[in-house]
């Protein structure tokens, strides 16, 4: 959405945007800082974002997913919709590998611990093996501890506590 508002002393053209799954706009930003004075306003940078971004588990294209994963493996494949009238591109392609069976999967995960980060590239491990990696990781502030996101493999029974990324104390939920 694109609006022309007054904001201060400024006419402005706001474009509501968003990459943390929630709406909102990007307004002029002295008259920002002053009008969030009273109310106990807090800077937050790009990393912020991205934290919030994991929180919602949103998928970050080139980073978390690619063109060589499927919906199926990401867990986007509500959006599928395998009985389009006319099909549509690729549809051969993923019923192949639906019947196939899906060989790992992007899930999310938050640790119960509030003090170890996940980060990147993290092995994670179940009983003691290793069945995927993070992909993606940080502080998640809304959540009160570390989330990311990272693929397991499908062949593993689907569990809540039982993931561990190497380098934390505690668990990992999902």
């Amino acid at each position: 959405t694109l609006q022309e508002i007054d904001i201060g002393y400024a006419l402005v053209l706001a474009l509501r945007v968003s990459y943390v799954g929630e709406l909102g706009w990007e307004h002029v930003f002295d008259t920002l800082v002053e009008a969030g004075q009273d109310v106990g306003l807090k800077f937050a940078g790009l990393q912020a974002l991205e934290t919030l971004r994991l929180e919602k588990a949103y998928r970050d294209y080139g980073n978390d997913v690619d063109n060589l994963d499927t919906p199926l493996e990401v867990g986007l494949s509500r959006f599928v919709d395998f009985d389009k009238p006319g099909g549509f591109i690729g549809k051969e392609a993923l019923l192949r590998h639906k019947e196939a069976g899906v060989k790992h999967r992007l899930v999310q995960f938050l640790l119960e611990d509030p003090e170890p980060l996940l980060y990147y590239n993290e092995i994670i491990y179940r009983d003691g093996e290793p069945v995927g990696r993070i992909l993606a990781g940080g502080y998640g502030h809304t959540l009160g501890a570390s989330v990311g996101l990272g693929y397991v493999d499908q062949c593993m029974t689907p569990s809540s506590k039982e993931y561990v990324p190497k380098t934390t104390r505690g668990t990992g939920t999902r």
